[in-house]
């Protein structure tokens, strides 16, 4: 995937200010289907299915027993399938994840990475882009509502989904189209002034937006309300695997550590792995660094002890032997409505 399209700045500009196009095939994708999908599916995601309609989707979690994250996924509901998206490289864990614990159900898993890839459409234009590319059909309004198009005989799913804090939409196709249909995306973005955004610049957006990303803020390590993505877990379900621990640390309160924002003072950004300090006492570590454009300020993620999540609290991180001087802040940096 590009770093960069020739400059990252005007590539974060196009999504804070007017639209971006972002390539998302790097998505794994699998069907389930079967009489059992939604019984078994449920028993295997911390999040709930029955309630879903075709049509809507949910963000979910797959735990190990421990209540650690395997996964996070979108799950999207239709007729008689539901759709799992996730990370690509984390498909064949849990494709041998899930398998593990398909014994008497019939549901059955197909892969589909590979037939389909994504294309997104992120920021305050992404609304009238779309509807300027699908002038006659209904464009989905709640976060993860999604719905079947066919744009010149093109099989094309369009998801409500932010992945930057702005107004967004992705476009599942299959991969045979994904030329045509992104040639009809530069057509009519030429009016609304759209970039290509790569790594870079996403990376900023989902930084300053709160949203960490598998492999980076979150491992296989992490307990699930350690993330602090309360999106992807319903309280009120029946058994899933990982619910016990899950429900144990939702009884006790709270949790050892939490993901927190960290605003950083003068222009040095962090390392992933910086430690973090309340005076002699070690209180966590960071996951990810920027400089934020929009608060014209390095911000940071890290996972920090509990009695020091409170917004405001000074601490400093420890960078190349270096003390830079911080502030706990409250997740999203920025919000939409604020700019």
């Amino acid at each position: 995937m590009p770093l960069n399209f020739g400059d990252p700045l005007r590539e974060y500009r196009s999504v804070r200010s007017g639209v971006g196009i972002l390539d998302l095939c790097d998505r794994g994708l699998l069907r389930f289907e079967g009489p059992d999908r939604v019984s078994y599916l449920q028993g295997m995601v911390s999040n709930d299915l029955k309630s879903l309609s075709p049509g809507q989707g949910v963000y979910a979690a797959i735990l190990d027993i421990q209540g650690k994250v395997l996964a996070d996924t979108r799950i999207f509901s239709a007729s008689d399938y539901f759709l799992l998206d996730l990370r690509e490289p984390l498909k064949d864990k849990i494709v041998s994840h899930l398998n593990r614990y398909l014994i008497a159900d019939e549901v059955e898993i197909a892969d589909l990475t590979g037939e389909y890839g994504i294309v997104s459409l992120q920021g305050g234009k992404a609304g009238p882009s779309v509807k300027e590319l699908f002038p006659h059909d209904q464009i989905p309004e709640k976060e993860l509502d999604h719905c079947a198009l066919e744009p010149g005989g093109a099989e094309l799913r369009l998801i409500r989904c932010s992945h930057t804090g702005e107004e967004g939409y992705d476009l599942l196709l299959r991969v045979k189209d994904l030329e045509s249909v992104v040639a009809d995306i530069e057509r009519v973005g030429k009016a609304f002034s759209l970039d290509w955004v790569g790594l870079e610049a996403q990376d900023i957006l989902r930084i300053e937006a709160g949203i960490p990303v598998y492999g980076v803020d979150i491992d296989d390590g992490t307990l699930l309300l350690e993330t602090g993505l309360d999106r992807l877990v319903s309280f009120q379900k029946g058994c899933y695997l990982g619910q016990e621990v899950v429900e144990r640390i939702r009884s006790r309160g709270h949790v050892n550590k939490r993901l927190s924002g960290l605003i950083l003072t003068g222009d040095q950004v962090a390392s992933a792995g910086d430690g973090i300090r309340a005076g002699d006492s070690d209180i966590g570590r960071v996951t990810s660094s920027v400089l934020s454009p929009a608060l014209q300020r390095p911000v940071a993620f890290g996972y920090l002890h509990r009695d020091y999540l409170q917004p405001g609290t000074l601490v400093s991180i420890i960078h190349d032997g270096q003390i830079i001087p911080a502030e706990v802040a409250a997740l999203p940096f920025i919000k939409r409505q604020s700019r």
